[in-house]
């Protein structure tokens, strides 16, 4: 077969089709020299093809696999599943078209009970290798064995309760190896087989179970919402690991190059010290954000900073950016065209225009029609009194009220019957996204603003509200609490993703105004049209509403 897994370095963004758009944006970034930790990708067609015919392709390509694995062996100065000196990598998916969250990652693959040791003895810390160790075999278990996550998390919780701390950080190595224990005790009861200890048979499956995320129930809803084709498939990247997880001197984060809920100029983001990316977007701590890295790890700051002007420069666009620092170095694990509401979108075209990046047509193009409906976002009445009750992160403008729902399957029911709701959860996850689309907005008690429901809500251009650690939620009885405030099931609130206002009750909005980027960014339109543009308007405020959006320097035609 001709060769169908490409090195980092072999790759570029022009193969963006064939090895999806993480490949190919990992590919670009070790070519214009940012820290990168190599890595190769097994390209979209081979998806296609495993699509067709099943493992059997895994057999024709694994002479390539191994070639590749062997040059990355010799770059890191590590040996894959040796027991003294072992090198872990990850397994990543990246389809052509973003599809945040979507499809599966494995972390930490390699590690068994042989490797574990080889990994204390190059980091001489016992604590951080069985915290990488449990943290694999957990998502393993989850992605690759299909083992409910929650039989992972109550088990996490239980060993919590038990040493009476709060955060996984907290947990102390003696607990790290026992739960690396029950871990795969759960594996065995739940599927009634043992947990892997080869890691190429690990390396083997991590690589079939991304394939077949392609066809999940949430990737497939994804797709039919965003129009994405069937048939694309999704590419395999596999990359040396670095680790968040070593200390406070490591972390991970997710940063924009502007605020992709304003559309502002600035380095926009999260991170977590002495964490995983997967602590940052799953909402399990709550993430800081990203300016205070610069009280605390200035120089990485600095050099996030720098990194991002060059990404934004290269793409002439926004980016969304995941990074890791190890040891007090910074890694740039994946550049992507970032997600944004439209009021960022507006802003950020006309911006760049008047930055000498990008051309008025090149704006125009980067609008969809369906943002601009969303330019047109209600927002709450300032004269009205409101009861707020509670308080978050404000990750998606608008405003919506709805019944309170804590099911998303309900929620999915409900929606699709035109009834008007609010998906309230602990966080969401890419298996809620049906009930995330038939919902008016979502709120959940934990995650940052990069977390998977912010994420969501400004891809839909929905309202959201993240991280409102004051809810106390029960899905058991599903209700939440706000210190003495009770919220059952179906009553309605009221959410403001621009301010951060949890309401009790439905309140009056009033119509949005347009700003004068988006009058700019009409006007170029109008400049550029050639197709006249006419308003059937039998009613004053609709004669009003048309006035609103006439060119500004072209008069009316009655």
């Amino acid at each position: 077969m001709e060769n169908q897994v490409f090195l980092f370095d072999e790759g570029s963004s022009k193969l963006k089709v064939l090895l999806g758009g993480k490949g190919a944006g990992l590919a670009e970034m070790t070519n214009i020299g940012l820290p990168v930790p190599p890595g190769f990708t097994i390209t979209t067609n081979i998806c296609q093809k495993y699509m067709k015919v099943g493992e059997k392709v895994l057999d024709q390509i694994y002479d390539q696999i191994s070639a590749k694995l062997k040059i990355l062996e010799e770059k890191a100065g590590r040996s894959f599943g040796d027991a003294t000196n072992p090198l872990l990598v990850s397994v990543r998916s990246g389809a052509p078209v973003s599809m945040p969250g979507m499809m599966d990652t494995v972390l930490n693959l390699g590690l068994n009970n042989k490797t574990v040791n080889g990994l204390i003895e190059q980091t001489q810390n016992k604590r951080f290798a069985y915290d990488a160790y449990r943290r694999f075999v957990q998502m393993y278990g989850k992605v690759v064995m299909d083992v409910e996550s929650q039989k992972f998390e109550d088990s996490i919780e239980e060993f919590k309760s038990e040493l009476g701390v709060k955060y996984d950080t907290e947990l102390d190595v003696n607990t790290l190896k026992k739960m690396v224990i029950r871990f795969k005790q759960i594996v065995k009861k739940e599927t009634g087989k043992d947990f892997p200890e080869d890691p190429k048979l690990q390396l083997r499956m991590a690589i079939k179970a991304v394939f077949e995320s392609w066809n999940s129930k949430r990737a497939k809803t994804y797709r039919r919402i965003t129009k994405i084709p069937d048939d694309m498939g999704t590419a395999v990247n596999v990359q040396v690991m670095v680790f968040g997880n070593m200390g406070d001197n490591s972390g991970s984060g997710v940063g924009f190059t502007r605020n992709p809920s304003t559309g502002k100029k600035h380095l926009y983001g999260e991170y977590l010290l002495n964490a995983q990316g997967e602590d940052v977007v799953s909402g399990v701590r709550t993430p800081q954000p990203i300016e205070r890295l610069n009280n605390q790890l200035p120089q990485i700051y600095e050099d996030l900073k720098k990194f991002a002007e060059i990404l934004e420069d290269h793409y002439n666009d926004m980016q969304d950016i995941e990074f890791t620092i190890e040891n007090g170095k910074l890694y740039i694990l994946q550049t992507r065209t970032g997600k944004r509401t439209a009021q960022a979108a507006v802003k950020i075209a006309v911006d760049m225009v008047q930055e000498g990046l990008i051309t008025k047509e090149d704006a125009l193009a980067r609008i969809e029609p369906d943002q601009l409906k969303q330019l047109l976002h209600n927002r709450i009445d300032p004269d009205v009194d409101i009861n707020v009750i509670a308080k978050g992160l404000p990750a998606s403008p608008g405003a919506a009220s709805g019944k309170v729902v804590f099911n998303t399957d309900e929620a999915a029911e409900l929606g699709d019957t035109g009834e008007k709701i609010i998906l309230v959860r602990p966080e969401t996850t890419p298996e809620d996204i049906h009930g995330m689309v038939a919902s008016q907005g979502f709120l959940t008690s934990r995650g940052g603003i990069t977390c998977h429901a912010a994420v969501v809500a400004r891809g839909m251009g929905k309202p959201a509200i993240v991280g409102a650690e004051e809810l106390k939620i029960d899905l058991e009885n599903e209700v939440f609490y706000v210190n003495d405030v009770e919220v059952k099931k179906g009553v309605i609130i009221t959410i403001d993703g621009g301010l951060d206002h949890v309401i009790i009750g439905e309140v009056p909005t009033i119509e949005p105004e347009l700003t004068q980027n988006f009058r700019t960014l009409l006007n170029w339109a109008d400049q550029v049209r050639k197709l006249g543009v006419r308003t059937n308007a039998d009613t004053p405020e609709a004669a009003k509403n048309a006035r609103n959006f006439a060119p500004v320097n072209r008069p009316l035609v009655p």
